[in-house]
């Protein structure tokens, strides 16, 4: 994200074990069935809109949450559980090493639909598995994050294999746990200086496996920034979730997702001078759900906009 806040063999078996022999994993190159650019699989309503399911899969046979475009959002990083646990939404979006089962069973309680964060695309020590990474996939730091680095995302990369493992056994996690979806975060390192040549079409390829990943789990997938690859992306993502596109005018690259009857949520920060008043009604006009929060993303500050409240999921 831009702001807020992983040994080889043996992960690498397990990755062959969850993506090549599951009868439930998608082994296509390709988009799952529901990610087409009308929607896909999910079932429509009257305006085009995809309608809520859980019933939803690929042609393997996984099953997984198909949220709404208007699916309604809170998010909450820097607390487990959530300091606010009432919000009138229909998704918390929390961190998947932090929370336990029992949280996400107290949300789901509630008619909830919970999201589990989860880092894909840098190093962050203090995590359970940050013994896991060589030294090899380790990069260059993240800006204003100490001890935060970018990992090699390239397919070409001497150590990809392992790279998977991680973030299969990651993605396992949240779904044991019983998420519903997950938010892989910092899948841009290419727009950045990851200390490795990079490219576009590396980052593509790994977001891709995320999302087929995820999907071949049951799980649903949200696309975290990056908006120059949304076209690309939107056939295999089931929504999005984008920090400050207010504040950086490019709310309108997230038009396709809505037109595709899949969520884009708009999170904008207070200590960035926003307010609801400056982006409201212009998120709410595309169709993006759009609110403010705290950079620390900690539960101290959370307006939503007049479509982000409600139990829609």
């Amino acid at each position: 994200m831009l702001f807020a806040m992983r040994a080889a063999s043996a992960f690498a078996a397990a990755l062959l074990v969850g993506l090549g022999c599951s009868s439930s994993s998608s082994t296509g190159t390709g988009p799952d069935a529901s990610s087409t650019g009308d929607g896909g699989g999910s079932s429509s309503g009257g305006d085009g809109s995809a309608s809520s399911s859980s019933g939803g899969g690929d042609a393997g046979g996984a099953t997984w949450w198909r949220p709404p475009v208007s699916t309604t959002f809170y998010w909450e990083l820097a607390s487990a559980p959530p300091t606010q646990g009432s919000e009138s939404v229909g998704a918390y979006d929390i961190d998947g090493w932090e929370n336990t089962a029992s949280e996400v069973a107290a949300l789901h309680a509630r008619g909830l639909k919970v999201v589990c964060y989860m880092d894909a695309g840098t190093f962050e020590p203090n995590r359970p598995d940050a013994a896991s990474f060589p030294s090899a996939l380790e990069g260059n730091a993240v800006q204003g994050w100490p001890g935060e680095l970018w990992l090699d995302v390239r397919p070409s990369g001497p150590d990809y294999a392992t790279l998977q493992a991680i973030m299969l056994a990651r993605f396992q996690q949240c779904q044991s746990k019983g998420f519903d979806a997950i938010e892989p975060d910092n899948i841009d390192s290419y727009q950045n200086n990851p200390g490795f040549p990079t490219t576009a079409a590396n980052q593509l390829a790994y977001d891709e496996w995320i999302a087929q990943t995820a999907h071949s789990l049951g799980l649903a997938v949200l696309q975290k920034n990056d908006l120059a690859q949304i076209p690309a992306l939107l056939p295999y993502f089931d929504g999005l979730l984008d920090e400050e596109c207010n504040k950086y005018s490019e709310c309108g690259n997230l038009a396709p997702y809505v037109a595709a009857g899949k969520p884009a949520w708009d999170a904008e920060y207070v200590e960035d001078g926003e307010t609801t008043s400056m982006f409201c009604a212009g998120d709410v006009s595309a169709g993006i759900v759009g609110a403010l929060f705290s950079i620390n993303l900690d539960g101290s500050v959370f307006q939503p906009c007049a479509n982000d409240v409600g139990q829609i999921n």
